[in-house]
Formats: structure tokens, C-alpha cells, sequence
């Protein structure tokens, strides 16, 4: 039994495709379940142009703001709560969308903003380009209304368009390190994901990337300001904070499925970095 609703691209409103480009207040009006915690089984983009309130991504929580833009992987949690009148776009988009039309499937993995990590995915759009953004939404909106196999390429193309332009606008986010450096840094994010449940250490990550372990937490240390191992640690913590919401889900067998050989242990490890116990994090739901 799944802690949250978890929503395919097909229930909100798409019916082939696989994109969905609108208005983000008529939206939101169509579809007020998006207001309580959910998670999305296709990527999800928000721009707001005006609006007020809070935004709640994988229990991190973000002022809303005008032109600001987050993006949001599948299996991310995330709820708003508005205050007053909201204006802005959404883009929604399946995992297969891209795929027959980029020669590379792990694409998007290049933009930061889609690694799957709150505080990399909401950006603060300067001045400079707020029309641009607005105007590459109105006409992927106008694109929308009329879906033949043209438009749909035309669709793919801006909403690339969309990702480079912001990605360029953000790069000076990486410190002026070098394009080795961060690719490194996001094959080794990749990884975790991947394997957070049974890879542990960063010298085991490291034998996967080729580097040593010296090399990769002092890269992690330049680039994110955190060590390697407490990369992985967050990773683990955010999947246990996933799973402990699921009020039906005992905490042991949480404990197990991340790969905890004994509860008690669990309970420690959890209690150390969120400052709760299991069972003091799961009250607050």
C-alpha cells in the first residue's frame, strides 16, 4: 500500500502524447487533489508569475514566489499550500516523451534542476529572461491545441529550448568547476539512487566512477559543501521519511527494506540525522 497517491500523466487530463501545457490557475482549479501530499509518475514544471504560500518538495519546504520555477522528477512527494490568487504555467511531461526524439535517453540527467534534489530544482528566473520563459510557455500552450506529429516535435524542441535556456542562466551555481568535476557529481547522485539500499560507502561509489575516494569527497565537499558520505546518508534518510508515512507499513519492515539488519540500529541512525525517532516523525502525519 503506497503512503501517498502517486499520479499518472493520463489522470490528469492527458489522453495521448504524454504532455500536458497550460495555465497553471485553471489547472489547479481542475485538479485541487494536487493540493495534499502526492507523487508523480512523470516530470512536473511550475512557473509562477504571481502567488503566494508554501511549497512542500520531499518534506523541504519553499516560499512561493513570482518568477520562480521549480522542476520535479518522478517518485518526488510534494504538496502546495496557496495563499491568494495564483498565475503561472505548468509543463508536464512522461518519461517516454523525449525518448524517440534524442538520441540520448539520459539526457535531461545533464540539468542539475532534474536531479531529483529539492533545493537544486526551484530557481529564482532573473529579469532578464522572465519574457523569454513566458513567451516560450505561451507558445508551447498555443502548440498544445493542436497536436499533429510537427507540433508535437515543435513541442519537444521548446520545451528543450526551456530547460537550456534556464540551465545556462544557472551554471555559475557550480562554482566554475569543471565539466569533469560535475559530470562526476551527477553520475555519482545517479548512483546513490540507484543503490542507496545496498552501497553504503563512498569508496564503493568511487570504485564505480573511477576515482578515488579522497577525490570524491573532497569533490563533493567544493561542489555541494557536504561529504560524500553525507550524500548517501540523505538519500537513505528521504527514503525512510517516503516510506515512514505509510502509517500501515510497521517501522521494522521500513528498517529491512533499507537494508537495516536490526530496527533498533534504524532507529538510531534516523534519530541522529532528522533529530526524531521513527516514531516521533510519523506522528506529525
Amino acid at each position: 500500500m503506497k503512503a501517498f497517491p502517486v499520479y499518472d500523466i493520463i489522470g490528469l487530463g492527458v489522453t495521448q502524447n504524454d504532455i500536458l501545457v497550460k495555465p497553471f490557475a485553471p489547472y489547479i482549479l481542475e485538479h485541487q487533489k494536487l493540493l495534499v501530499p502526492h507523487r508523480h509518475a512523470f516530470f512536473h514544471v511550475g512557473y509562477f508569475r504571481q502567488g503566494q504560500g508554501i511549497h512542500t518538495i520531499d518534506f523541504e519546504q519553499f516560499q512561493v514566489k513570482p518568477f520562480q520555477i521549480y522542476f520535479m522528477v518522478p517518485g518526488q512527494v510534494h504538496h502546495w499550500n496557496f495563499e491568494g490568487e495564483i498565475e503561472g504555467y505548468v509543463l508536464n511531461f512522461s518519461t517516454s516523451f523525449f525518448q524517440s526524439f534524442l538520441m540520448r535517453s539520459d539526457y535531461l540527467n545533464d540539468f542539475t534542476f532534474f536531479n531529483g534534489i529539492a533545493k537544486d530544482s526551484v530557481l529564482d528566473i532573473p529579469l532578464s529572461l522572465q519574457g523569454k520563459i513566458e513567451k516560450i510557455f505561451e507558445e508551447m500552450i498555443s502548440l498544445r491545441e493542436t497536436i499533429n506529429p510537427m507540433n508535437l516535435d515543435a513541442l519537444r524542441v521548446k520545451a528543450l529550448e526551456l530547460f537550456l535556456c534556464i540551465g545556462a542562466s544557472h551554471i555559475g551555481k557550480s562554482h566554475g568547476s569543471s565539466l569533469v568535476n560535475q559530470t562526476v557529481i551527477r553520475n555519482f547522485q545517479r548512483l546513490i539512487d540507484q543503490n542507496f539500499q545496498t552501497l553504503r560507502l563512498p569508496k564503493e561509489y568511487a570504485a564505480l566512477l573511477y576515482v578515488t575516494p579522497n577525490y570524491l569527497n573532497a569533490l563533493c565537499s567544493d561542489m555541494l559543501g557536504i561529504s560524500a558520505g553525507e550524500l548517501i546518508r540523505n538519500r537513505i534518510v528521504l527514503e525512510a521519511k517516503r516510506l515512514l508515512v505509510n502509517l500501515e507499513l510497521p517501522i521494522s519492515a521500513i528498517a529491512y527494506e533499507l537494508n537495516f539488519n536490526d530496527p533498533s540500529y534504524f532507529t538510531k541512525f534516523f534519530k541522529k540525522y532528522v533529530g526524531l525517532t521513527p516514531e516521533e516523525f510519523r506522528k506529525q502525519f
